[in-house]
């Protein structure tokens, strides 16, 4: 086993405890501090009475019903949302960077983000609940869907995928997706203007457990397919032409990974607005630990990730409490001075 691959392996190990410390930890901030003993022990009295002791008094134990529900209902949730969602825009963040050859890719800047902001608003404010409970959702997909296939289409040119167009196509579709968000909200009914600063801001506030499981389900497939294609990855990251030597089916691989890019950017955006940044610094900072080899820096990124959003949005709430600052704009705060400190240190 060589040292780069110990690295990888104990990075995982120290990530996966560092994110079970921050759910545990970032569980017991807010208004009402709880210590961290006790908010592990609501949560394994819960998960270890599950179907059993739905209807039984917290009486029994030594936390007050009001501190079992601001950990069990509202915190973990929140937490647990944070974490999924950060450790999908960092899996999305390295696969983009993967198949353009860009480590500059990232939903945020290729535009998935943005039309899938576009896709939400577009349900919030005109569409209602046509499709159900999975309305915003879908609408959220399709957004991000139809922004990935315009920024391939003007990507295009004489039958080939230029990839140093590919960036330049994902900022215009980028800023036409937002100004066509905000066209929206300026036609649609302006009581709903506070609400949907939620889309294009980004925010964790609609955490509940019974959104988790949309999100939670696509994040799992998507990392699985990506894991699945961790050598497709690393051969597109040489190159087209020597990922063609190797066998690879470029084109189809490429398609498929802005596929599943978009379906698990889309899903993500659904529930929690468009977050930038994490998917953009997560990669540069993980291959620092763990070289650039996708079976161990797809794992890594979710990991760190998903312990990173967790933080941002610890902060957010925090930072000027009682006010609730989205999480979008503490990303870009920290995530844009935390790209210049990657940025001055690789000189």
């Amino acid at each position: 086993m060589t040292a780069v691959q110990v690295r990888g392996h104990m990075a995982i190990g120290a990530l996966t405890l560092a994110l079970i410390a921050s759910i545990v930890l970032a569980t017991g901030f807010g208004p009402t501090a709880i210590a961290p003993s006790l908010t592990l022990r609501i949560v394994l009295a819960h998960l270890t009475c599950v179907g059993q002791c739905a209807g039984q008094s917290v009486a029994a134990h030594d936390w007050t019903a009001s501190q079992d529900a601001v950990v069990w209902l509202i915190r973990l949730p929140r937490v647990l949302l944070a974490a999924i969602v950060g450790a999908s825009l960092a899996m999305v963040g390295v696969a983009l960077q993967a198949v353009t050859a860009n480590r500059l890719a990232d939903p945020h800047l290729l535009g998935v983000s943005a039309g899938a902001t576009f896709g939400a608003v577009l349900a919030t404010l005109f569409l209602g609940a046509v499709f159900g409970p999975f309305t915003v959702s879908l609408l959220a997909f399709a957004g991000a869907a139809f922004a990935t296939l315009a920024v391939i289409g003007l990507a295009h040119r004489q039958g080939r995928l230029e990839r140093d167009r590919l960036l330049l196509a994902g900022v215009a579709v980028s800023f036409v997706m937002l100004a066509a968000a905000n066209l929206l909200l300026y036609l649609g009914d302006q009581r709903a203007a506070s609400s949907v600063l939620f889309w294009t801001l980004g925010g964790l506030g609609l955490a509940r457990w019974d959104i988790l499981v949309v999100p939670a389900t696509i994040a799992l497939i998507g990392g699985i397919v990506l894991i699945g294609r961790r050598r497709e990855l690393n051969a597109l990251m040489t190159g087209d032409l020597a990922a063609v030597t190797l066998g690879v089916n470029v084109p189809r691989v490429r398609a498929e990974v802005f596929l599943i890019g978009a379906l698990v950017t889309g899903a993500m955006v659904s529930v929690s607005g468009a977050i930038g940044f994490v998917g953009l610094v997560t990669p540069h900072a993980c291959r620092r630990i763990v070289g650039a080899e996708h079976g161990r820096l797809l794992p890594v990124c979710a990991l760190l990730g998903a312990v990173l959003l967790i933080w941002a949005d610890v902060l957010a709430h925090t930072m000027i409490a009682p006010e609730d600052l989205p999480v979008g704009v503490v990303t870009a705060l920290v995530g844009g001075g935390g790209f210049v400190a990657l940025l001055r240190a690789r000189r």
